[in-house]
């Protein structure tokens, strides 16, 4: 059972990679003839098409492009867990936050659930990480340095769960769950890496909401999503638009999937980075949130208040917050960037805000976190009174 956790956390980004790769695409190809001319068909109709895709091959090259509307916080996460795996490590759990902010491209590769490879291109230097059967490999060219990883096959399986018999009952799911609070639409049709596509668009119906929308791009012919986008309520870019400049469904060669260790490399086994962070990265951090005043939450709450896109979490650290200037250091000046000074029946707080997610702390300890806009958390927090 360790070694599935110790291991997981290394396999789940490239089985995320997986995924990305048969289910989202980037910034569609600019047809010269205008959007395809494709059959209609519903919402519900574009569902069951997605449900029943079995798309578990392909190859090819995207990008994806995040603005969460934050301050640069590059080195914020390796400061605070105490440097343990930054830049210069092969770690994947270091390597893939790159991809939480900027522009990136990738390519990618997948054969069914054991073998999926994806190289991350930085300028000169690049970044790849291997899944192949129950060994993960992962190479860093800036430094040289090589991660490797026993036993990945069993750590990276998911859990069953049952699922509708059929893709028209998960369709079916699918709409039942968005109920009152979402509208589900087909938005025309789009030119993705080539390939024509139906548009799934995904939109709160609520008022307060900082999702604009979430749009899908839907292979017309095999039912793979093909785009991800991600709108906010504040405009200007997308929070997320990912996706593929280049497309294959053809069954990658096997040979994409193995991984010589080059000349000179270090290598890390996983065994040894577990051992040598064991009782640091993961207390220094909860350390840091602890003296921040985030550290109670799983003491006493979350609770959640209202519901769909407006749902808020609340919980009450139990101690009065502490002011910017007593966060670690390595997050003082990120801080100062996000935050608000608000006040209401609640008394006073700060906000700190990104283009989808906002949280307020009031001065007395209390939080309130989610996809809406600060006067709604400001809401939430007065009707607790």
């Amino acid at each position: 059972m360790a070694a599935q956790r110790k291991t997981s956390r290394y396999v789940v980004p490239i089985a995320v990679a997986g995924i990305a790769a048969a289910t989202i695409g980037l910034v569609p190809a600019l047809a010269a003839s205008g959007d395809p001319d494709l059959p209609e068909i519903t919402a519900q109709q574009l569902i069951e098409k997605i449900a029943a895709s079995d798309t578990q091959t392909l190859s090819g090259t995207f990008k994806i492009s995040t603005d969460l509307g934050l301050p640069a916080f590059d080195g914020l996460l390796g400061g605070l867990a105490g440097g343990g795996s930054g830049e210069g490590s092969a770690d994947p759990s270091a390597q893939l936050t790159k991809l939480v902010s900027g522009t990136h491209t990738l390519k990618i590769a997948a054969d069914g659930p054991e073998r999926q490879k994806l190289t991350l291109l930085d300028g000169k230097e690049q970044y790849s990480l291997v899944h192949n059967g129950d060994e993960v490999w992962a190479y860093d060219s800036a430094s040289n340095q090589v991660f490797h990883e026993k036993g990945a096959e069993e750590a990276g399986r998911a859990p069953e769960k049952e699922l509708p018999a059929s893709p028209k009952a998960l369709a079916d799911e699918v709409l039942k769950a968005a109920g009152d609070t979402t509208s589900i639409t087909v938005g025309g049709t789009a030119n993705v890496a080539g390939r024509d596509a139906y548009r799934l668009v995904i939109a709160p119906k609520q008022q307060g909401s900082t999702v604009e929308a979430v749009t899908i791009a839907v292979d017309a012919a095999t039912g793979t999503p093909l785009k991800f986008t991600l709108d906010s309520t504040s405009g200007g870019k997308p929070v997320v638009d990912a996706g593929f400049t280049k497309v294959d469904f053809a069954r990658p060669a096997a040979s994409e999937f193995d991984f010589t260790v080059p000349k000179g490399a270090e290598v890390t086994e996983g065994d040894q980075l577990e051992k040598d962070h064991a009782g640091k990265a993961p207390e220094d951090l909860e350390k840091a949130l602890g003296d921040f005043g985030l550290g109670g939450a799983g003491q006493n709450g979350p609770e959640v208040v209202g519901e769909g896109w407006t749902a808020i979490a609340t919980f009450d650290t139990g101690e009065a917050a502490p002011k910017t200037e007593d966060a670690p250091k390595e997050a003082r000046g990120f801080l100062d960037a996000l935050g608000d000074e608000v006040s209401g029946k609640f008394g006073s707080g700060t906000v700190f805000k990104t283009k989808i997610v906002n949280a307020l702390m009031t001065d007395d300890g209390k939080v309130y976190v989610g996809a809406v806009t600060p006067q709604a958390l400001v809401d939430a927090a007065n009707a607790a009174q």
